[in-house]
């Protein structure tokens, strides 16, 4: 059934009892080909080994800080990061190796607008381009649709950064 604005316009159905979202928590979502849990100092070795098998640092372009060059770097900024409520990072961890292989987290999260974002998106290359990478996507939006009751997902990425760009493209992002 259609819904229509006092200016004739379609708008989504009435929410008479609405109330706003709860925020995200640190729990742990399980897929068929990997699961996201919160990012805690015990990814921190495996996720900096993994980013360290790009051939230079291009992957680190569009993220919001430099790239670490050493593991005690890498260790300082998860200690930084890991009681931040916004962003809330999550973990991408291979079921196959029980191995982490990237991270995402949810952002910008408005409970009473019921928006939130998914950002930070750093997949290594055990994870870019696999089925797996895809799912981790769906897991953190099936978690803020359908267990939060979020009513708008957003997807933000520098024009010029064309793999995110096609990925979001790839996922129904337009």
């Amino acid at each position: 059934m259609s819904y229509f604005s006092e200016l004739n316009q379609a708008v989504g159905e009435p929410l008479p009892d609405w109330k706003p979202r709860p925020l995200p928590q640190r729990v742990t979502l399980r897929g068929r080909t990997c699961y996201l849990e919160p990012l805690t100092l015990d990814h921190a070795e495996a996720l900096f080994a993994a980013y360290q098998l790009f051939p230079d640092d291009g992957h680190w372009t569009w993220l919001p800080r430099e790239p670490d060059k050493t593991i005690e770097d890498y260790k300082r900024w998860v200690e930084s990061v890991i009681t931040i409520n916004d962003p809330l990072l999550f973990t991408v961890i291979d079921n196959k190796t029980d191995q982490p292989v990237g991270t995402l987290s949810l952002m910008h999260i408005d409970p009473e607008n019921v928006t939130i974002e998914v950002g930070h998106v750093h997949y290594s290359p055990l994870l870019e381009k696999t089925i797996m990478a895809t799912e981790a996507q769906w897991l953190l939006m099936n978690y803020a649709f359908e267990t939060l009751g979020y009513r708008r997902y957003e997807w933000k990425c520098n024009s010029c950064n064309e793999p995110s760009r096609k990925a979001a493209l790839r996922l129904g992002f337009l």
